[in-house]
């Protein structure tokens, strides 16, 4: 599994969305950080109750400059799915990241549980926050559904990272791992 380290670049990649058009990283960054929120699925409750929340959020992101984004492993029809059946039409949802670029971001991957409406093969959940030079600020990337950062809390340090000018944190990794 790669790591995605802070400071450095974050892959550029393109995914369909459900409205029809298309997420490039590169041309959607956002004025001070794009957050990209990778979610499990339309299987997944806990992911819909923070799609949900990422929503009623959408308008404190934007007035700080981020743009928001909300991706998954899922093909066109399951994306399409929890955007309706969620009631979450003001997010962007992207759909069908490969396993490769999943790998690639250090998203944990996972397989169908038996008997369950799981797909074959999904990302679980994570939070990238990106700058607008395409290089990763801050990661949260999860291995079990459960236990999501919250997104006030988020907020909050966006907010402190904004107005200091915080660096990103974690920058020595690279150099522990070498």
């Amino acid at each position: 599994m790669s790591r995605l380290l802070p400071g450095k670049p974050v892959p550029d990649f393109t995914v369909p969305m459900t409205d029809g058009g298309k997420f490039q990283l590169s041309q959607r960054l956002g004025e001070n950080f794009t957050l990209l929120l990778f979610y499990r699925g339309v299987h997944c409750p806990i992911c819909k109750m923070q799609l949900r929340d990422l929503q009623r959020h959408l308008a404190d992101f934007a007035k700080r400059g981020i743009t928001v984004v909300a991706i998954s492993m899922d093909n066109k029809q399951r994306a399409e799915k929890s955007a309706e059946e969620w009631r979450v039409d003001d997010l962007m949802i992207g759909y069908g990241l490969s396993e490769n670029l999943a790998r690639d971001l250090g998203l944990y991957i996972s397989s169908a549980r038996p008997g369950s409406d799981e797909p074959s093969v999904f990302s679980e959940p994570a939070l990238l926050l990106v700058k607008p030079d395409q290089t990763l600020y801050f990661a949260s990337i999860q291995s079990m559904p459960f236990t999501r950062p919250p997104l006030d809390q988020l907020l909050h340090g966006i907010d402190h990272a904004i107005e200091s000018g915080y660096p990103a944190r974690g920058s020595l990794t690279a150099k522990a791992s070498a």
